[in-house]
């Protein structure tokens, strides 16, 4: 790499031409990543990140653009020709998941559906035909992602190798959870990764602001989308707009044959007949994670009053932890949660092994440190 991993960065979103958003996009997809799967890191070496992923969180960014009543362009555009390559597979997509949902989408409905389809048990609530059309949008925006993968920095594959099969890169390479031997790569320098981990919340602002004064560049001349509205799309995030039913059923029928759970925040403790909310331990306002480790029962109205959308503090986060494993251990208790945990932490930590004998207290721990990097990182209020 050409360039110190700590100027990669600023120099790409600064200094580099840009015809269309796609480098910024594609620098955020990564900030993204390295936040959402913290204990990477540990292992301290280049980590191969599926090219599939990063379209996954593309999908979030642009779902606003494609918007069929007042698309936002996203480049130069030629006589007869999109902006972005990925235009007409991921409006296709946004009009199959409004006419499933019967009403318009949200800005934020991007993030929503990341979560949504990561997790392999919510797909089968959803029609084929909408499926097939997500995975033909991945397809679009993975084949395009290639295209800032070439030309970031100054030069032809300066920055960032050729994305290859991981099957070739796994000696030179660890993978973030969920890749498999097939997957086509991105390649990210060890050196590069801790760059991201150190400058998350700067990343994150100086894309978003880029992003912002880009599309203000190529919008129409009409004067539509300023800035502002621009920074409004690209920072919306969804509510807990799915209900979690099913989580609070299975927790219901634990409580009702005597397991006993404890408030990670509060250590009252939640039997049999005792109010709880399934509370987020991570906010949906900063990640929409549905996973069962960042479910666990919660006092109501500490979480309604005092919690909120705030993270905890260091001191919480310690006290907490032995908490989070004796309630994570009471998931083992039912065989379905049991199951459902082991393949939440399976697509999220690289770290936690389901047939390691302290699976329970591995979970806690790897959970704590990602709450600490995201509280850090993003510099998010505690309480």
């Amino acid at each position: 790499m050409e360039l110190a991993a700590s100027k990669v960065i600023s120099t790409i979103l600064k200094h580099d031409r840009k015809v269309t958003s796609y480098k910024i996009a594609l620098l955020r997809a990564i900030n993204d990543v390295v936040l959402s799967f913290p204990d990477v890191w540990a292992l301290r070496q280049n980590v191969a990140v599926p090219l599939r992923l990063l379209a996954e969180y593309w999908v979030a960014y642009y779902w606003p653009f494609v918007a069929p009543d007042r698309p936002i362009y996203q480049g130069q555009r030629a006589t007869g020709k999109n902006d972005i390559g990925f235009r007409s597979e991921l409006t296709e997509f946004r009009r199959q998941w409004e006419q499933f949902n019967g009403e318009l989408s949200r800005p934020a409905d991007g993030f929503f559906i990341l979560n949504e389809l990561r997790i392999s048990r919510r797909r089968a609530i959803y029609p084929a035909s909408l499926l097939t059309a997500y995975q033909k949008a991945i397809r679009a925006i993975a084949r395009t992602i290639e295209m800032p993968i070439r030309y970031a920095g100054p030069g032809n594959w300066s920055v960032f190798e050729e994305p290859k099969p991981f099957d070739l890169l796994s000696q030179h390479a660890i993978q973030v959870p969920g890749t498999q031997p097939q997957d086509k790569c991105l390649l990210i320098s060890a050196e590069l990764w801790q760059a991201f981990q150190g400058l998350n919340l700067w990343v994150e602002a100086l894309c978003i602001h880029e992003w912002c004064l880009f599309s203000e560049r190529v919008a129409d001349k009409q004067g539509l989308y300023d800035r502002g509205t621009i920074y409004t799309l690209l920072t919306d995030r969804p509510d807990n707009r799915r209900p979690l039913t099913w989580e609070s059923n299975q927790i219901d029928l634990l409580l009702m044959e005597g397991q006993e759970f404890v408030c990670p925040w509060t250590d009252n403790r939640i039997v049999e007949g005792v109010a709880y909310d399934l509370d987020h331990l991570l906010p949906v306002s900063i990640y929409p994670i549905n996973e069962l480790w960042n479910l666990l029962p919660s006092n109501p109205g500490f979480n309604r009053h005092v919690k909120r959308d705030r993270l905890p503090s260091s001191e919480r986060l310690i006290a907490a932890r032995p908490r989070l494993e004796r309630d994570y251990a009471g998931y083992g208790a039912s065989a379905i949660l049991a199951q459902t945990l082991q393949e939440d932490v399976r697509i999220r930590f690289s770290t936690v092994r389901a047939t390691s004998a302290g699976f329970s207290d591995a979970v806690a721990g790897v959970v704590v440190g990602l709450i600490e990097q995201v509280a850090e990182s993003r510099n998010w209020e505690r309480f």
